[in-house]
């Protein structure tokens, strides 16, 4: 395995997508030095910050030993797990088979389960009205996307057979199922996934990392913040 000697940086901010970072580099067990991006204050529309993220989205890093071991910086969530995975040589598998399942199932994460679930917290949370076409129809697509999940669990331990990215990219998802509107009881195999991952130390104190600043943004009942998350526009 690779030897990090310099921490890489880790640009975050507690959320399903942040978690997935945070949970691997815990599993890695490499030095990374935490960069708070309070969403709801606006950090993320920093000069300094998009330099490396220009979508002006967290997580993003920073590898002060990148390829050639010259600095490199990466942004979107999955791009970055599978940028560690190469680089540390785990939970990413080098047979092209195995590996193409791993892919298949971080992209219907990132393509699928997070922006669905996603918009069930927006309509069902922090939409100002109540709108019941937008909560039934995307607690009901986050329903099925944990149905697809359940069957592909009904008979291996994890997404792609082996522990590896693609569940780290899905279990920050289900950590809130309940503001999604689902019930793990109804998804047996699922629940039973997600309880192994959460038995895990490096998932616990990944999921764990920044739990107080989330807390204290309070996102539900900041107006503020959500009018800088939720208000945005090209300029």
């Amino acid at each position: 395995m690779v030897e990090q000697t310099k921490p890489i940086e880790l640009h975050y901010w507690p959320t399903p997508n942040g978690w997935k970072v945070s949970i691997l580099l815990e599993e890695l067990g490499v030095p990374y030095d935490l960069k708070l991006v309070n969403i709801g204050a606006g950090d993320q529309f920093k000069p300094e910050f998009l330099a490396i993220a220009p979508n002006n989205r967290m997580p993003a890093i920073v590898d002060p030993e990148g390829p050639g071991g010259q600095p490199i910086s990466v942004f979107e969530s999955g791009a970055i797990l599978q940028y560690l995975a190469r680089k540390f040589g785990r939970f990413y598998p080098t047979d092209e088979r195995k590996r193409v399942a791993v892919d298949e199932w971080l992209f219907w994460q990132v393509g699928g389960l997070g922006p669905m679930a996603g918009q069930a917290h927006h309509f069902r949370q922090y939409a100002p009205e109540k709108i019941a076409y937008g909560i039934d129809r995307y607690t009901n697509e986050v329903n099925r996307l944990y149905g697809v999940m359940n069957k592909r669990l009904q008979d291996r331990e994890f997404v792609a057979d082996e522990y590896s990215i693609a569940d780290m990219a899905c279990v920050g998802w289900i950590v809130p199922h309940k503001n999604q509107g689902q019930d793990l009881d109804d998804f047996p195999n699922l629940k039973r996934w997600f309880e192994t991952l959460n038995a895990r130390p490096a998932v616990e104190k990944g999921l764990a990392v920044g739990k107080e600043e989330r807390e204290r943004l309070n996102l539900a009942q900041d107006k503020n913040a959500q009018s800088v998350l939720f208000g945005q526009r090209a300029r």
